[in-house]
């Protein structure tokens, strides 16, 4: 079946899957949206909310729908994901999160060929490796939001404390999404000054502490977010927004996605979340960054906790 540009499909429809819905409604990047939930209520709901106020919005199509309706969507999103209980570890959440894409990548894969796929549930670097292992799709179609909203978070801090718009401030956080992740500072610029160059102009001759703390801060973000109101969900949504505006527009934007690593840094085998060029046909390239040995120790050990989980995941799956 020939996809239909136009259409995006949500895969989970809980708080960040529908906070992404109702993004993509206002982006006027599609005309054609299905939301698809374990709990056909629960989509048919969100549509109904997000339909009625079309009237504020672009012309679209908006509906809840079954397995059979993303056979023609361009993008697949999938948010669906278990929620951690209390005393739960994370290995126990992984297998949960793996245990759902057993269920829902297969009913995606034998469905739809050609489209791109989206993995918004987390972990999100273990979970794009999932999809792209149960799905046999190609590797360039299979993608994961990764450390899109951290490297967000990170320019945003850092604005706010050298007072210059974080468009203009160029740091990737990359690596595992969450508490490993690494900032990547040796190649860090504000329009091309080196960053620790453009501290000292603010008034900040020395900025290694100042480092130090914002990374913690952008690292627990979600946390932080989520103690306070149960759960995070618009960075989410504008993060979704955003890597879906380069692939339908064929930008060739970099951003920090989660893809497989081929060797890159000595990391092979994996998914990571490192800057890659995006556009109609998903992931073209990675982008290579200039590292200190610092960072690249701090991304070889934050590749080996993952390449761990996945071990231990997928041998048990074997």
């Amino acid at each position: 079946m020939a996809l239909n540009q136009r259409k995006v499909a949500m895969v989970g429809c809980g708080s960040a899957g529908a906070a992404s819905c109702f993004a993509l409604m206002q982006s006027g990047l599609f005309t054609e949206m299905v939301l698809i939930d374990s709990e056909p209520g629960k989509a048919e709901g969100e549509a109904m909310d997000l339909a009625q106020g079309l009237t504020f919005s672009r012309p679209m199509r908006i509906y809840a729908g079954t397995f059979d309706d993303l056979a023609d969507a361009a993008i697949v999103i999938v948010a669906a994901a278990a929620s951690q209980r209390k005393g739960d570890t994370r290995l126990d959440l992984v297998k949960k999160n793996v245990d759902i894409f057993k269920n829902v990548i297969p009913e995606i894969a034998k469905r739809n060929e050609e489209g791109i796929m989206l993995i918004v549930a987390n972990p999100v670097d273990i979970l794009t490796y999932a999809a792209l292992k149960i799905s046999g799709w190609s590797e360039n179609r299979v993608l994961g939001i990764g450390t899109v909203l951290d490297t967000a978070r990170l320019r945003y801090l850092l604005s706010d404390k050298l007072s210059v718009d974080a468009r203009n401030i160029h740091v990737y956080m990359t690596g595992e999404q969450g508490k490993g992740e690494v900032p990547i500072w040796s190649s860090a610029s504000v329009s091309g000054v080196p960053i620790r160059d453009f501290c000292e102009m603010r008034g900040y001759p020395d900025p290694t502490d100042y480092f130090k703390v914002v990374t913690k801060e952008v690292r627990t973000s979600n946390d932080m977010i989520t103690r306070k109101k149960k759960a995070a969900y618009y960075g989410i949504a504008m993060a979704v927004r955003r890597i879906c505006e380069a692939i339908v527009r064929d930008e060739k934007s970099v951003l920090p996605v989660s893809s497989l690593m081929y060797g890159a840094f000595d990391i092979d085998g994996l998914a990571l979340s490192m800057p890659a060029v995006v556009g109609k046909n998903g992931i073209e390239c990675l982008v290579a960054l200039d590292m200190s040995e610092e960072e690249l120790d701090e991304l070889r050990k934050t590749a080996a906790t993952v390449k761990a989980i996945v071990d231990d995941v997928f041998g048990e799956a074997k």
